[in-house]
């Protein structure tokens, strides 16, 4: 085979991964023009959980000039990536699946659903259980005399990792199904290195919660549970040699 010929199929595939990326930043846009209207009122909910636990007559500060515009500007641009996620992963699988047998393509589109619903039960999980319980820990510990006057663009930070935090680890049986699937080990051991999993677990829900043990077991759970979640899914996804009769890719 020539260069030149060698060259077109990596050359069709750029082209498709730009025209996929297009896409997906075009639903991003789509979706925040849509909801850029309404940032001040997407701040607001997204901070009521530590405004409602505030002392009376404390509020959030704005320490810097232009905070009270671009704080909202930029959650709500995050928002939109939210909510397009089903979307992008779509044009990921729009992708990627071409190159994979048919009999692949049946595994790993309930995965990429599976992620988006993971990711959003993450969040949700943060947002309704997690949030409560730290800004409520946080404000009573407050010393005597001092104020707590959180600033809007900090406040958004912080909430931002913890979201990070809290999806990426609802997706353990996403990771897991994956390891599995794809060779890197196996149910089996993975089923022996679980008390290290369990301690790990707890681990992770230390660093991400403050230092009481309700709401650090109210993240190592669902992580314990969850790993049980990718262990009992990964059996079905044991990757094997393609049919004979599967020719389609």
């Amino acid at each position: 085979m020539s260069t030149v010929e060698q060259a077109q199929p990596l050359f069709s595939h750029l082209i498709e991964l730009r025209n996929r990326l297009l896409r997906a930043i075009v639903a991003v846009v789509v979706v925040f023009l849509g909801l850029v209207w309404f940032a001040n009122d997407i701040y607001e909910f997204l901070s009521a959980p530590l405004i409602q636990r505030l002392p009376e007559g404390a509020s959030m500060i704005a320490t810097d000039v232009a905070s009270p515009f671009f704080t909202p500007i930029k959650l709500t641009l995050v928002a939109s990536v939210f909510v397009a996620v089903p979307f992008i992963l779509y044009q990921v699988w729009g992708f990627i699946a071409p190159g994979l047998y048919k009999h692949e393509r049946k595994l790993i589109m309930p995965l990429l659903f599976s992620s988006s619903l993971l990711l959003y039960a993450g969040v949700s999980f943060a947002y309704f259980v997690v949030f409560p319980l730290v800004f409520g820990f946080f404000t009573g510990i407050a010393p005597e005399g001092v104020e707590v006057a959180t600033d809007i663009s900090s406040y958004l930070d912080f909430v931002l990792s913890l979201f990070m935090a809290f999806g990426i680890a609802f997706e353990i049986p996403v990771a897991i199904i994956l390891l599995c699937w794809t060779g890197a080990t196996d149910v089996q051991t993975l089923k022996t290195k679980r008390p290290y999993i369990v301690v790990a677990a707890f681990v992770v829900g230390m660093m991400l919660t403050p230092p009481d043990i309700i709401s650090q077991t109210l993240l190592a759970i669902p992580m314990c549970v969850l790993f049980e979640v990718g262990l009992f899914f990964a059996r079905f996804y044991v990757r094997e040699a393609p049919p004979e009769s599967d020719e389609e890719q």
